[in-house]
């Protein structure tokens, strides 16, 4: 079994610090106040360690010190010697801390990229739209009259080649290709990238 090792004082010297922690799971404030003093020290050293920031360690410290007064009936001298049990609580509640402070800049982050973010706006939207319609009338002004009805048909009406082919009374491989060639056109007057 190894032996003990002491964080602050000489053990010797300063009442039983397990014997105190018991004392305040009891509810003995007395007890708490030479807890306190104890380990004050040691818990604020773990924690700027952590978190490198006086006014933050100092408001942690305290958060440790409470959680120590209203945890201390959990205590458990079989797992461990009470200062390494508080000081491992100052150490998750630093981590925590950081952690929080982490997300907190994340999701700050996050807000300010979306307030930056341009509203939708409808009128531009409508300008874009008519352009874009103009555009494809004036596409479809350079196609041959075949190949502008079969694609008038297929894609503004919805038939199926055969219904196109039907509609104009062509064959259906007619069709295809004029509506191939027809698209292949409107694709190279519009500049769309295949």
């Amino acid at each position: 079994m190894r032996e003990a090792i002491h964080i602050g004082r000489n053990p010797s010297v300063d009442p039983d610090l397990q014997e105190l922690v018991g004392r305040v799971a009891l509810g003995d404030e007395e007890a708490f106040a030479s807890v306190y003093d104890l380990v004050v020290s040691p818990v604020l050293g773990v924690v700027r360690a952590v978190l490198r920031d006086q006014a933050q360690s100092e408001e942690v410290a305290q958060e440790v010190l409470v959680e120590v007064w209203r945890t201390a009936p959990r205590y458990r001298p079989d797992r461990g010697t009470a200062i390494n049990w508080i000081l491992t609580l100052a150490h998750r509640r630093a981590i925590d801390r950081v952690r929080s402070v982490e997300a907190t800049a994340a999701r700050d982050h996050r807000a300010a990229v979306m307030n930056h973010m341009p509203e939708y706006d409808e009128v531009s939207e409508q300008v874009e739209a008519r352009i874009e319609r103009e555009q494809v009338r004036r596409c479809l002004r350079t196609l041959t009259e075949l190949q502008r009805q079969a694609v008038t048909l297929a894609y503004y009406r919805g038939l199926t080649y055969r219904q196109v082919a039907e509609a104009l009374t062509l064959p259906l491989g007619t069709v295809k290709t004029r509506l191939r060639d027809g698209l292949i056109r409107l694709r190279d007057c519009l500049g769309v990238a295949v």
